[in-house]
């Protein structure tokens, strides 16, 4: 499974879906992830929006599981909950 993570480690929950992702690429095997820091990339939201494949993006972190866009923080929280029982 891989995940990409688009957020800023100046907002907190960017930095609580990493903080779940490292945690869950130590305990689940063949788990994967990249943190794509949207202030050094120099992305808006509307790049966000094209390269995930959705109309707009509100808010981040925004959580793509296996190139399928899951949401933000709390949405991924829930998706490590049901798929592994681990949660932060």
């Amino acid at each position: 499974m891989f995940v990409k993570i688009y957020g800023r480690m100046t907002c907190p929950f960017c930095v609580r879906a990493k903080t779940l992702a490292d945690k869950l690429s130590t305990e689940v095997e063949e788990f994967s992830y990249e943190f794509i820091d949207i202030i050094e990339k120099d992305m808006s939201k509307e790049d966000i929006a094209k390269a995930i494949g959705v109309a707009e993006v509100k808010t981040v972190p925004q959580v793509v599981v296996d190139n399928q866009p899951i949401g933000g923080c709390t949405d991924f929280q829930a998706f490590a909950q049901q798929k592994f029982a681990i949660s932060l």
